[in-house]
């Protein structure tokens, strides 16, 4: 089944700036062959549920590795059984309705 997700990852604990944290994950979405669209406070990812979501799983394995002790992440998903929709599908409708 294919999921369309925003994915915010947060390390706790790790300071202020947390970018090389956001890189490592970005690195973990791409590797994982989805489709990642960093925005200001998180992620979009499309791709089958299974991989989805095995790869949030390694995203929280990498930053407990680089010295994390704690990770939160806030997750909103969504699936279609109508048709397939992309984010840019999503992001297109929208963007054509304001002209």
């Amino acid at each position: 089944m294919k999921t369309i997700a925003d994915i915010s990852i947060v390390p706790l604990g790790v300071g202020l700036s947390l970018s090389g944290y956001i890189a490592a994950c970005e690195k973990v979405l791409a590797e994982a062959g989805l489709k990642p669209r960093l925005h200001a406070y998180g992620t979009n990812v499309e791709g089958e549920w299974e991989e989805v979501f095995a790869a949030l799983r390694r995203c929280h394995e990498v930053l407990h590795e680089m010295g994390a002790a704690r990770v939160s992440t806030n997750l909103r998903c969504g699936t279609r059984t109508d048709r397939e929709q992309t984010v840019e599908d999503k992001v297109r409708s929208v963007e054509e309705k304001l002209g």
